[in-house]
């Protein structure tokens, strides 16, 4: 009894370590399979295995005859077991950590069911000839999943107790519609990419939209994102919520940087390479937009005493999880 009270006591501080560090794993490998994605279609291996769930209709892997473009695609197919096995782990992790965290139990079980519907998705463009929709879809779920093992990730590092703010409530709200905003942005992304050059395949149709006009649709759509985020920086700065501001200028940084890249490779006629770092920094606007939803909040421990707020900030309330 006492040894197993010895390798409990060993075990729990360890344990939070890799909750952490599974859990970031599991965020790096889900920006990672976006890239590897954008690398199917860019360069036109989105077809390379012609069906789904197997390669061919004869085989589940790529044959010698499918060339350099099976391998791509099926490498990525393969690249979803991966990610797969460490949401899993994180799952076991989560269940094996005590003292248990139901909060943490339904962030990785919803990532780790996450990933196959991903899959699925990736299979039905398959077999809808890389349907521009679909395909968008495929990019959208694949972000829902990287927005949940975020969630995770900062879940694991925050104490159980009651979630309050640390800015006043029209700050929440404008930190809200920010993160709405970032994503009305990728999904007009979506439509961009389905309108342009890189179809995946050089037979795969487009969404008939016209590439200048929707291109137009989506920076105007960057620029109000820009400008709210600039709004924040100064909204944060004026209660003395610092950790806030911090969250909303490196929001802002990522998003010059996208935005960046955006234009240059417009002006470029989309090179392959760039529209897979754009594809990159799509990720990196979310996670971005994710922190600084985050920051406006925080979790004191179970039963602490309130802290006094900082003398030009909002008194922290309570606020619903």
């Amino acid at each position: 009894m006492r040894r197993i009270c010895a390798v409990n006591r060993i075990v729990r501080p360890v344990s939070g370590i890799l909750l952490r560090r599974l859990a970031l794993a599991s965020i790096i490998a889900n920006v990672g399979i976006v890239v590897t994605g954008g690398a199917v279609r860019l360069t036109a291996s989105g077809l390379g295995c012609p069906t789904w769930p197997r390669c061919t209709d004869d085989s589940y892997v790529t044959t010698p005859e499918m060339g350099v473009y099976g391998v791509i695609e099926f490498g990525n197919r393969m690249l979803t077991f991966a990610v797969g096995l460490i949401a899993l782990a994180t799952v076991l992790a989560v269940l094996a950590h005590r003292p248990r965290r139901p909060g943490l139990v339904a962030l990785a079980v919803a990532v780790f069911f996450g990933i196959p519907a991903q899959a699925v998705i990736g299979g039905i463009t398959v077999l809808t000839n890389l349907n521009p929709w679909v395909v968008g879809l495929h990019f959208l779920a694949s972000m829902a999943v990287i927005a949940a093992a975020y969630a995770l990730w900062r879940r694991i590092g925050d104490p159980d107790g009651p979630a309050v703010a640390v800015v006043p409530a029209p700050l929440r709200a404008l930190a809200r519609i920010t993160t709405g905003v970032s994503v009305v942005v990728l999904v007009i992304g979506t439509w961009v990419t389905g309108s342009g050059p890189h179809a995946g395949d050089h037979g795969a149709a487009r969404n008939g939209l016209d590439p200048e006009s929707i291109s137009q649709v989506h920076a105007d759509a960057v620029f109000l994102l820009v400008g709210l985020s600039v709004a924040l920086i100064f909204a944060f700065r004026a209660v003395g919520a610092q950790r806030a501001t911090r969250a909303a200028i490196i929001l802002v940084a990522v998003e010059l940087g996208q935005g960046l890249i955006g234009f240059v490779q417009y002006f470029t006629h989309v090179p392959a390479l760039l529209v897979g770092a754009h594809m990159l920094g799509s990720c990196l606007v979310l996670l971005a937009a994710l922190s600084v939803q985050w920051s406006t909040r925080e979790r004191r421990p179970v039963g602490a005493a309130p802290q006094p707020a900082p003398t030009d900030a909002a008194t922290p309330v309570p606020v619903t999880a």
